[in-house]
């Protein structure tokens, strides 16, 4: 199975919108991340804009539609097309979320959660096998934002996602914005949760803004939107995960109200700047 590593640098997500400006020169960024999904098409400007890109850039393939935490079996025509685009790019990461998205085959179009039990558990690490052996690479899982939590649930969602890097191989991807929205909205903390997650397993991390609301009890609900700047609460986890792993490579996520370039570009430069202040190697 091929390991590959992104840059222990910050990335951001590639826009359409912003090739020009990243075209005009080198930017001060380790890579770019895009949704698999976007580039299933075997042509047209969407490959010859990523083309460009991967000349001159380390790339993540981001996946949103294996449904990974389906009990469901994968689809086999979207994990050959997967297998496909990774052989056509040559990506340094692959990753996907730990959150089911289709049943039968109605596509819902969003990240739905699971319950945290030993059958889901064996289920994913089973998809996770089927998507390794397929790609031939490792995969990253990214754990998920949440609304709710099942009552049905055994396993810590930390103690569930090492389980699965333990039997699979995979690596995770850790979403600080994730952590501090489902924190949020549980009432759990953020900093607990960080001090349990498997960080040893982590190959990227994701860093991404959200929009506070309440709920119908007037307790505070955050939503994980990606259209606002990273708030101060989540840089400030982020700091303290970088403290103790050393540089890991960090994606600033923008998938809506697309700013121009030089704003999610100083995103990306204010994660550069906490990583170039981390230890230089991850804590043992």
């Amino acid at each position: 199975m091929k390991r590959t590593h992104l840059p222990r640098q910050a990335g951001v997500g590639f826009k359409p919108q912003h090739f020009t400006d990243i075209a005009e020169g080198r930017q001060p960024v380790g890579f770019f991340e895009v949704h698999a999904e976007n580039y299933m098409g075997d042509g047209g400007l969407p490959h010859a804009q990523l083309n460009r890109i991967r000349e001159n850039y380390a790339l993540s393939l981001h996946g949103v539609g294996l449904s990974i935490g389906s009990m469901q079996d994968l689809d086999r025509d979207h994990l050959a097309r997967l297998s496909a685009l990774c052989e056509r790019y040559q990506p340094e990461s692959f990753s996907e979320h730990l959150a089911w998205s289709s049943h039968g085959t109605v596509f819902l179009n969003d990240l739905l959660p699971l319950p945290y039990t030993q059958q889901t558990l064996d289920r994913i690490v089973e998809h996770v096998d089927q998507v390794q052996s397929a790609l031939r690479r490792q995969m990253l899982l990214e754990n998920p934002a949440t609304y709710l939590l099942f009552a049905e649930s055994t396993i810590a969602e930390t103690d569930f996602l090492n389980e699965i890097a333990r039997r699979t191989g995979c690596g995770l991807l850790l979403d600080v914005n994730n952590v501090f929205v489902s924190a949020t909205n549980h009432q759990l903390d953020a900093t607990a949760y960080i001090a349990a997650f498997p960080l040893q397993h982590v190959g990227e991390i994701h860093l991404s803004g959200h929009a506070a609301t309440e709920d119908e009890t007037g307790a505070p609900l955050l939503i994980d939107t990606h259209d606002t700047p990273v708030t101060d609460p989540v840089w400030s986890l982020y700091q303290s995960v970088i403290a103790t792993t050393g540089p890991i490579a960090s994606l600033v996520e923008w998938d809506d109200k697309i700013p121009a370039w030089p704003v999610l570009r100083a995103e990306a430069e204010a994660a550069q700047a906490i990583l170039d202040r981390a230890p230089a190697r991850r804590a043992a």
